[in-house]
C-alpha cells in the first residue's frame, strides 16, 4: 500500500510494507503506541499543526491537541521541548520525516521500512535510555513528581515514564 503524503512541509509517497504496529526491528521496543502517546499529552499539542491525515483518524479522536503549542497538555504538565528550528539545527530532521522523530515512529509503525533512516531513528531512541537511567537512580519507584521535565521527554520517545 502507498500513502501520499501533501502538507505544508513536503509532498511525499511511501509505501507501507508491514503490518500496522508489527514485525520492529528487535532493537526497538517503544512502550507506547503513537496514538496512546497522542492521549496522554506530547509536543504541547501542537506537533504536526494540524497536518496528519495521513494516519488513522482513531490516532486523534481523543489526543491532547492545540493549534498553539500548549505545554499544559502534556501529561506533565511541563514543556519537554525544544523548538523545530533547534531540530535542524542539530541536524536531527530527514528530508523524508521533516516534522521530526515522532513522525518518522507514526510512519514505522504503520509499516514504512527505510532501513538508513530507521536505523538512524533507533539509535536516537535507543540514547534516550540514559534518562530511564538518571529517573531510576534519582527518584523512587512511581513518583511522578520527581523529574517530570525528563520523564515528558521520555513520553515524547515512546518510553512509559509513568512507570519507572
Amino acid at each position: 500500500m502507498k500513502i501520499h503524503v501533501h502538507d505544508s512541509l513536503q509532498d511525499y509517497t511511501y509505501e507501507v510494507s508491514q503490518q500496522t504496529g508489527k514485525n520492529f526491528d528487535p532493537e526497538f521496543r517503544p512502550d507506547l503506541t503513537p496514538q496512546q502517546m497522542l492521549e496522554l499529552g506530547v509536543f504541547g499539542g501542537d506537533y504536526f499543526h494540524g497536518e496528519y491525515d495521513e494516519f488513522p483518524s482513531e490516532w486523534f479522536k481523543n489526543a491532547k491537541l492545540s493549534v498553539l503549542h500548549n505545554p499544559a497538555l502534556n501529561y506533565f504538565a511541563i514543556d519537554a521541548s525544544q523548538s523545530h528550528a533547534e531540530w535542524v539545527r542539530k541536524g536531527w530532521i530527514s528530508e523524508q520525516d521533516p516534522r521530526g522523530w515522532f513522525q518518522w515512529y507514526c510512519r514505522y509503525y504503520l509499516g514504512r521500512r527505510t532501513p538508513d533512516e530507521d536505523r538512524r531513528q533507533i539509535a536516537r531512541w535507543k540514547n534516550m535510555t540514559r534518562h530511564v537511567g538518571q529517573i531510576k537512580k534519582a527518584c523512587r519507584p512511581g513518583d511522578e513528581l520527581c523529574r517530570p521535565r525528563q520523564r515528558q521527554a521520555l513520553l515524547h520517545w515512546a518510553y512509559d515514564s509513568r512507570k519507572l
